[in-house]
C-alpha cells in the first residue's frame, strides 16, 4: 500500500465536525491513477488540504493577544486625553460665561478730568470752576464751622486733584457758620458745678479768684457777662470768691499797749482782750504776749488777745 492511501484513510477516519460523508472506497480512483497521482503532487487530505501545511503555532496567538492588549491601553489613553480635553474645554466656557454675563468687566473710561479746589469758594464760584474744567456741580450740603465763614465751601467729594469723568457730579460742604450760643447765669453756684454747667453748654472755663464777702469758692462774676450770646467754642471766665478779704497777724511783742492796739484797728483786727501779767524792769506797758501768733492769715473784724506787763499781780482790763 502507498503512503498517500494510508493517509487518506486515517484522515477519513477523523473527520471534523460538520464535514460531509466521504465516498464508499469502491468510488476510490484506481491504485494506479493514484500513484501516479501521488508521485506527481503532495499528499492531500480527504478536503484537499494539505498535511504537510504549517499551522499556526501556540507563539502567534500569544503575539496576537499581546496586540490586544497594548490597543487596550492606547484607547484608555486616548480616553484620558479626551477627558482632559474636555474638562479645559469646559473651564474656558465657564470663564467666558462668568466674566461676560455674571461678573461683565465695567466698560472701558471715557474722558477723565482733574478735579480744581473748590475750598473756600463760594457755591456759585464753585459751580463756574467747575465748569471751566469740564466737570459739573453736585449736591451742596452745610456744616457749622467755628472759623470759615457763612456760605463758603468747607469740602468737596473727589478731593482736589483726582480725576473724574463729566458726568459724574462734583459734591461740596458748605459753611453754615459758627454755632451761637447764649452764657447761662451761674453766680451763687460753687466753682465746680459752675465749671460742669458751661463745660456741658461747649464753652471752655477759665478760673479766676477775687477776694469778696461771699464765701470762699462761690462764683461772684461772669467774663463775658451771663446772657451774652457768643460763638462757640467760646472761653467763659469764671470768678471765684476767696472770701473775705485776709491779713496777716503783724508782731507786736515790745510794743506799747497803745500802739499795739493802734497797728491792730489799722488792719480791721479787733483787740477783744487785754491781760496784764507781772513783769520786772522794762517790761511796764509792753505786750508780752499775743493771739494769735505773727504771721496767722486772718480775716478782716477777727479778734485779738494780748498780754502787757505790769508791776504787781496781774489782773484782766
Amino acid at each position: 500500500m502507498k503512503l498517500g492511501d494510508s493517509l487518506g484513510r486515517s484522515r477519513r477516519r477523523r473527520k471534523k465536525p460538520g464535514a460531509s460523508e466521504a465516498e464508499p472506497a469502491g468510488d476510490a480512483a484506481p491504485q494506479g491513477e493514484q500513484g501516479e497521482q501521488g508521485a506527481d503532487s503532495k499528499p492531500s487530505t480527504a478536503d484537499g488540504d494539505d498535511i504537510f501545511a504549517p499551522r499556526p503555532s501556540l507563539g502567534s496567538e500569544t503575539k496576537e493577544s499581546r496586540g490586544w492588549g497594548a490597543l487596550g491601553k492606547l484607547r484608555v489613553r486616548d480616553l484620558a486625553l479626551v477627558a482632559v480635553g474636555l474638562a479645559l474645554l469646559g473651564w474656558v466656557v465657564g470663564y467666558g460665561i462668568a466674566t461676560r454675563i455674571v461678573f461683565p468687566a465695567p466698560p472701558p473710561p471715557g474722558d477723565l478730568f482733574e478735579v480744581p479746589d473748590l475750598r473756600g469758594l463760594g457755591v456759585a464760584s464753585a459751580g463756574e470752576r467747575l465748569a471751566g474744567a469740564g466737570l459739573q456741580l453736585g449736591s451742596v450740603d452745610s456744616l457749622q464751622h467755628p472759623s470759615v465763614a457763612t456760605g463758603l465751601v468747607l469740602g468737596q467729594s473727589p478731593l482736589p486733584g483726582q480725576v473724574s469723568p463729566p458726568d459724574q457730579p462734583v459734591n461740596v460742604t458748605v459753611s453754615a457758620g459758627p454755632q451761637m450760643r447764649s452764657i447761662p447765669d451761674v453766680r451763687r453756684l460753687d466753682r465746680e458745678r459752675a465749671r460742669v454747667v458751661l463745660e456741658t453748654s461747649g464753652f471752655v472755663v477759665d478760673i479766676d479768684t477775687a477776694e469778696a464777702e461771699e464765701p470762699r469758692g462761690r462764683v461772684i462774676d461772669l467774663v463775658p457777662p451771663p446772657d451774652s450770646v457768643v460763638a462757640l467754642p467760646a472761653e467763659v471766665r469764671l470768678v471765684v470768691s476767696t472770701g473775705p478779704p485776709v491779713v496777716t497777724m503783724p508782731l507786736v511783742l515790745g510794743l506799747e499797749q497803745a500802739e499795739a492796739e493802734m497797728l491792730l484797728d489799722s488792719l480791721g483786727l479787733v483787740v477783744t482782750d487785754v491781760e496784764e501779767v507781772f513783769r520786772f524792769g522794762r517790761d511796764q506797758g509792753i505786750v508780752v504776749e499775743q493771739q494769735p501768733a505773727a504771721d496767722t492769715e486772718l480775716e478782716r473784724g477777727s479778734s485779738v488777745q494780748l498780754k502787757v506787763g505790769r508791776r504787781g499781780l496781774g489782773r484782766e482790763q
